[in-house]
């Protein structure tokens, strides 16, 4: 921050912190204005300015550089003067050093539960001072269905504030995304998503197999495979095979009893309102997903494909197997394909197949997800409202809900 640039190197300076508080009236900023606007030409620059109201109450703070020869006391009577004090207005002026700031670069903290205690806002703002960092700004995202806060933390060591966030934030019992700052948070953004348990609240094959006959068997393999203990590709192969035999009019039948994710309507709403681009790359088929998402308004689809001949299943896949690192190749091309750098890319999932997917994009967050999941994600949700990816993307409720 730069004090005085205006001024000779000759001239002394001083640095006042304004701060004009009380119940929100009409024209309170106006008349602070004035009341610095009447300072000497030339003696004041404005360095600052930041304003808050919470439930009607106003803070408005005015950081200026002026003429050494202007003391605290002489701003606040300008104040009485022009009328900014008064009515439930105070207006207090402190003098305030450059060494009182914290140098280095702002991140978004954002975390959310189904409701914050002053216990957890506790342990996470200690880890914010104990990383030597502090909170420039907090903005609540959100009250219902979960709350949500977001805050811009500046520290000089992000490493160290992120690792410390990280473990307060499961002593806090909230779900908590570090980002960077900056102009690309509102840019356009990939927003890549796996289906089964995160899109969908079932398990596509698993629905298959019930009526096949082998669920348990199926079923065995799935946990498997989702908690990385056998290869994706080889439980999905094993997994189709017990599908042989299947009439195809049962895909029909499994897409009418899939149950989208509570939230999940909403999220693809407001990503498609706000400009955002949508995908699915999943595990699963395309023959029961492409329907279904194109009554959602999703073009982008990566899924197996089964082999069907004369109206029955095979028991074989059509296509390469679109395991962990197909998953993170779709991606990948998605987002070269729209023209979106890898860093506004957003990866959901909760598999243990969707780990390279969330590891590549800019922002990977797990979904209700194992924990090996979890370790390779940038945050993780564990509420189960699918729309609360919005929060992490720093979108409001309020912008959620408008038409």
């Amino acid at each position: 921050m730069s004090h005085g640039a205006n001024y000779a190197d000759d001239v002394t300076t001083t640095t006042f912190l304004v701060t004009a508080s009380g119940p929100d009236r009409q024209g309170v900023g106006a008349k602070l204005f004035e009341a610095i606007q009447q300072l000497p030409s030339g003696s004041c620059e404005i360095n600052d300015v930041a304003q808050i109201t919470i439930r009607g109450y106003l803070v408005l703070c005015v950081e200026v550089t002026v003429d050494a020869s202007e003391t605290a006391e002489g701003l606040r009577e300008r104040a009485v003067r022009t009328g900014a004090v008064g009515d439930g207005i105070d207006v207090t002026v402190a003098a305030v050093e450059p060494g009182d700031f914290v140098n280095g670069k702002r991140l978004l903290v954002t975390f959310l539960a189904p409701s914050i205690t002053s216990s957890a806002l506790r342990i996470l703002f200690e880890a914010i001072a104990a990383s030597n960092a502090t909170c420039e700004r907090i903005v609540h995202l959100a009250s219902y269905p979960v709350d949500c806060y977001e805050l811009v933390v500046r520290g000089p060591n992000h490493g160290v504030l992120r690792e410390a966030l990280t473990q307060a934030a499961g002593e806090a019992h909230v779900d908590i995304a570090v980002q960077r700052a900056g102009l690309h948070r509102r840019s356009k953004h990939l927003v890549v998503m796996d289906a089964d348990s995160t899109l969908l609240q079932d398990e596509v094959i698993d629905l298959l197999a019930e009526r096949s006959g082998h669920a348990d068997e199926v079923a065995a393999i799935t946990a498997a495979a989702m908690a990385g203990e056998i290869d994706f590709a080889e439980g999905l192969r094993q997994r189709v095979a017990l599908l042989r035999g299947l009439p195809a009019s049962v895909l029909d039948e499994v897409r009418a009893q899939l149950r989208l994710t509570p939230g999940a309507r909403t999220l693809l709403r407001t990503l498609q309102r706000l400009g955002y681009v949508p995908a699915v790359v999943s595990g699963g088929f395309t023959e029961v997903l492409a329907p279904l998402l194109a009554d959602l308004g999703v073009d982008l689809l990566e899924a197996n494909h089964l082999e069907i001949v004369d109206g029955q299943l095979t028991g074989y896949l059509a296509s390469a197997v679109v395991d962990r690192a197909g998953k993170a190749r779709a991606l990948v091309r998605f987002a070269n394909d729209i023209g979106v750098p890898l860093q506004q890319t957003v990866a959901v999932g909760d598999g243990a197949n969707d780990i390279d997917m969330l590891s590549i994009a800019g922002l990977g967050i797990a979904f209700n997800a194992k924990p090996v999941v979890r370790e390779h994600a940038d945050a993780a949700l564990s509420v189960p409202y699918l729309d609360a990816v919005l929060y992490f993307l720093g979108i409001s409720r309020e912008e959620i809900e408008a038409e």
